[in-house]
């Protein structure tokens, strides 16, 4: 890796940790030039603008979503193991694990999701790519037998993502002790609709 290239990664480094707790909007180019010993324009010869900074911080949070989420998952079994694995890593990366204000793409799709441009574009991207991850995990318990064979993957992936969003309500804005506790029992529930009649959750988790 060149030193342009190292250069890069500590500005997207620290943009992210800064985005993460003021928001992509109100990152301060001020405030990344000093946390990174650059001056202004230095920086902007590496971006050439702050929304090609914020475009950017988005394809690199989506890289450490799949990095941090979603391969660790994949080791483990397919089906309902694997989308358990998935909600268990978003919700220690909500609760900053890898990011110190949480997670960046939940948080960016409320403060883009009227702001036309090229970083909602992006954003809407990764959310599409995020939805689309669920989806396929949910398909392949369809595959393994975990979830009936007519079930909507898509309205999995939607009501799955409506419960990582209200944890994160819950747990970084509202820090309610319940949260945590509170989505598993609605993951659980879901999962439950979702599987063969009169199978059990033991039973749909270990079914070959």
């Amino acid at each position: 890796m060149s030193k342009g290239e190292r250069t890069r990664e500590k500005i997207l480094s620290k943009a992210i940790s800064l985005a993460s707790v003021c928001g992509l909007q109100d990152l301060s180019i001020g405030k990344l030039a000093s946390e990174t010993r650059l001056s202004k324009s230095g920086l902007f010869a590496h971006f050439n603008s702050k929304e090609n900074l914020q475009t950017q911080i988005i394809q690199r949070v989506r890289d450490l979503f799949v990095e941090k989420v979603l391969m660790p998952a994949i080791s483990q079994p397919r089906g309902v193991p694997r989308i358990r694995a998935i909600f268990g890593n978003w919700k220690r990366w909500i609760d900053g694990g890898s990011i110190p204000g949480g997670c960046l793409a939940l948080a960016s799709a409320l403060e883009f999701d009227d702001r036309p441009g090229a970083v909602r574009a992006e954003v809407v991207g990764m959310m599409r790519s995020l939805l689309e991850m669920i989806e396929r995990a949910a398909d392949i318990a369809v595959e393994e037998g975990h979830f009936r064979p007519d079930a909507d993957t898509r309205q999995f992936a939607f009501e799955f993502n409506a419960i990582i969003c209200g944890y994160h309500l819950g747990n970084r804005l509202l820090k309610d002790p319940e949260a945590d506790g509170r989505s598993e029992e609605a993951l659980g529930r879901l999962l439950a609709s979702f599987g063969p009649p009169g199978a059990t959750t033991e039973q749909r988790t270990t079914r070959s």
